[in-house]
């Protein structure tokens, strides 16, 4: 079992950045994926972007180019640097892991994230 905590989410005006963290109750070094996805109020869980135990990442469209995610091994952490944010960024993020070997997923509780004037 693998608790995950989000941090970092909170009210940004539009253009503002802010800096997600998830950070895991063990190692997530066995972690095959781990990633970020979003819900907006009315709306489906949506993909943000994923990060392999390799390193290889993936976006939505809708964020690349604006958002990077990243990984600390060694701080069993995972990152969203979201920049040039915009008033449909706004939804709760969740960090979520895959562990392939064991058939396993995890989820956080979920961040906030408000753009608005």
């Amino acid at each position: 079992q693998v608790q995950l905590v989000e941090s970092g989410g909170g009210l940004v005006q539009p253009g503002g950045s802010l800096r997600l963290s998830c950070a895991a109750s063990r190692s997530i070094f066995s972690i095959n994926v781990m990633g970020w996805y979003r819900q907006a109020s009315g709306r489906q869980r949506e993909l943000v972007a994923l990060i392999t135990s390799g390193g290889r990442t993936t976006y939505a469209d809708s964020v690349k180019g604006r958002f990077t995610i990243s990984r600390n091994n060694a701080k069993n952490t995972v990152y969203l640097q979201m920049n040039s944010l915009k008033p449909e960024d706004t939804a709760v993020y969740y960090c979520n892991a895959k562990n392939y070997g064991l058939g396993a997923e995890y989820w956080g509780q979920g961040t906030q994230v408000t753009v608005s004037s």
